[in-house]
């Protein structure tokens, strides 16, 4: 066995009915006028409350969950649009959702499509160009304090 799990009768484990459980909003620990805390054990960011803005023509970007070491970005790409070639000290992760791009990064050129994924260390330059819209899900290690500020700046 690969790993060990409580089993449904353990006593340790308690007994929920998902169905019954009650939806809430952020906890009241995580809603600050700052924004969520980073510290917390779990970080709760429900979809009504991440507002998109435009990062750069034709591309929206939802920064989602984060905490101190990590960060979940909704990238939407219009067909067409480019996010410019960068480099950032992160580790980032990509995987589309939908769509198709075109990929460079360092000295790697790729298309990636609905599916796909890839991983770009932290320092290596990479640049995305959209071939017909498409959505991306990027997490960075650690979290991107410029998009913390970027989102409280807006």
């Amino acid at each position: 066995m690969p790993f060990d799990s409580p089993s449904p009768a353990d006593p340790s484990v308690p007994e929920t009915d998902p169905t019954e459980a009650q939806a809430t909003a952020l906890p009241a620990d995580q809603d600050t006028a700052q924004g969520p805390r980073i510290d917390a054990d779990v970080v709760i960011t429900p979809a009504a409350g991440v507002d998109g803005a435009e990062a750069f023509p034709g591309l929206l970007r939802r920064v989602l969950a984060y905490n101190d070491r990590l960060m979940l970005v909704e990238h939407v790409m219009e067909e067409g649009s480019v996010f410019p070639r960068h480099s950032h000290p992160h580790e980032q992760l990509a995987y589309l959702v939908s769509g198709r791009v075109r990929v460079v990064a360092g000295d790697e050129t790729f298309e990636a499509g609905p599916g796909d994924s890839f991983v770009v260390r932290g320092g290596v330059e990479h640049q995305v160009w959209a071939l017909e819209r498409s959505v991306a899900l990027d997490v960075f290690t650690p979290f991107r304090e410029d998009y913390v500020e970027w989102v409280d700046g807006r």
